[in-house]
């Protein structure tokens, strides 16, 4: 009991003590190291918050762009894209009921050209009924309105991206002629309304893709309308997918249904290996951008650390003189670069967070569709991973100081008091 009380006066005086230094030290040689410290942390901290915020934003922006292009888990003929499989009460309940699932829609899919008179590009044209999610359209629309579809009468309006509408030179309400290929070299014509334009920021990907209403394929390729060319499945998240497609593939495996027979789920991470690969890699990247920042906090802290120790060691002789131990002394140097340290964050924190709702909100910093998949800098502020990054820097910190508050002990009473 005595032990403990001892223990938490001497805790209490080691932060009085820091209170007390941090008073005196302003016209010190460690008021000027503290300074350097204070940039140093809350440099390191901004940077640390933007990388994160800017990895994290490319992470969430291109998944959720992805489900335009792929569902979360598509599930198709195993033999490819040009084979039909047939809609079923039993299929649809299956995917319904399998764990993590959210929502389905069938699609159709015929590759075509487009053709003006002064271009040609080849597409896939792609028909959706009223079940789709149409939210992402709505999202990205930048003109005209979406296509009417899965009305009582089906319309020819497509939905075409900017940048085919900029290669094409179309307009919302141009007519356009599309031409396909059937199977038995038959060409065949028809003719479209743009009735609107959208852009995802991902105009590779966006060039290629033209949505209308599902008859509308469903004729040219000559399906009843219970014959499609798939399913796009949405589930509670985009990390589930693989799991979701995992257990589709076992349950058609064993079921008894010649219906069921050549279809697979894939999900969107094997649809797209490279750009998901690629999103992996920044991973890497933020583990060394945030080694390296603490690297370079840790040394500057520690330079004012033993600053502070140096400049103090008179006081540090007397206290050991007066027989407060080592491991008190310690704490209050330790209190003292926590101080620096909770400054530093603060201010970090401040320009780290006000710089990324700065880009999300104005769109300042730009990017090369060509080579980044997206038009502008994205950015993802969560409140998990900036706590944990806050906390995890200052413990880091004061752990780290451990080490440097060591020479503590290395001064001798006799040696400072007869100094002085």
């Amino acid at each position: 009991m005595h032990k403990f009380r001892a223990k938490s006066i001497f805790v209490n005086l080691s932060f009085f003590i820091a209170q007390r230094i941090i008073r005196s030290d302003a016209g010190r040689k460690s008021g000027v190291m503290e300074r350097i410290a204070v940039v140093s942390v809350a440099l390191s901290m901004a940077v640390m918050i933007l990388s994160l915020a800017v990895i994290y934003g490319f992470k969430h922006e291109i998944a959720h762009k992805m489900t335009l292009f792929s569902a979360h888990v598509t599930l198709q003929n195993i033999r490819g894209k040009d084979y039909t499989i047939l809609r079923s009460d039993d299929l649809e309940q299956l995917l319904r009921a399998t764990p993590r699932f959210e929502s389905l829609s069938p699609f159709v899919l015929k590759e075509g050209i487009v053709r003006t008179d002064d271009e040609v590009e080849g597409v896939l044209l792609k028909g959706i009924d009223s079940t789709c999610n149409q939210s992402l359209f709505g999202e990205w629309l930048i003109a005209g309105e979406l296509p009417a579809i899965g009305g009582a009468m089906r319309t020819k309006d497509i939905l075409v991206s900017s940048a085919l509408a900029d290669r094409l030179r179309l307009g919302v309400g141009d007519r356009i002629e599309m031409l396909f290929v059937d199977r038995d070299d038959t060409p065949r014509r028809d003719r479209f309304k743009v009735s609107g334009i959208y852009s995802s920021g991902m105009d590779d990907m966006d060039t290629a893709l033209i949505f209308t209403d599902m008859r509308n394929v469903q004729r040219l390729r000559d399906l009843p309308s219970d014959e499609i060319s798939g399913y796009d499945v949405y589930v509670d998240e985009v990390s589930s997918s693989p799991q979701y497609a995992d257990a589709v593939n076992e349950a058609l495996l064993y079921a008894e249904s010649d219906e069921l027979i050549n279809l697979q789920a894939v999900d969107v991470y094997e649809n797209y290996p490279n750009v998901f690969d690629w999103l992996k890699a920044h991973d890497v990247n933020s583990t060394v951008i945030l080694v390296i920042m603490l690297v370079v906090s840790f040394f500057n802290m520690a330079v004012a650390l033993l600053v502070l120790v140096l400049e103090r060691t008179p006081m540090i002789g007397l206290l050991k003189a007066m027989g407060m131990r080592n491991g008190a002394l310690r704490t209050i140097f330790l209190y003292r670069a926590a101080f620096i340290a909770v400054k530093g964050l603060l201010i970090g924190n401040f320009v780290g967070v006000g710089l990324a709702l700065l880009q999300r909100g104005l769109h300042l910093v730009k990017l090369s569709p060509e080579g980044y998949l997206l038009s502008e800098v994205p950015v993802s502020l969560d409140w998990w991973w900036w706590v944990s990054l806050n906390v995890g820097f200052m413990l880091s910190i004061v752990v780290l100081l451990l080490l440097p508050a060591s020479i503590i002990s290395t001064i001798k009473p006799e040696e400072t008091i007869k100094y002085e």
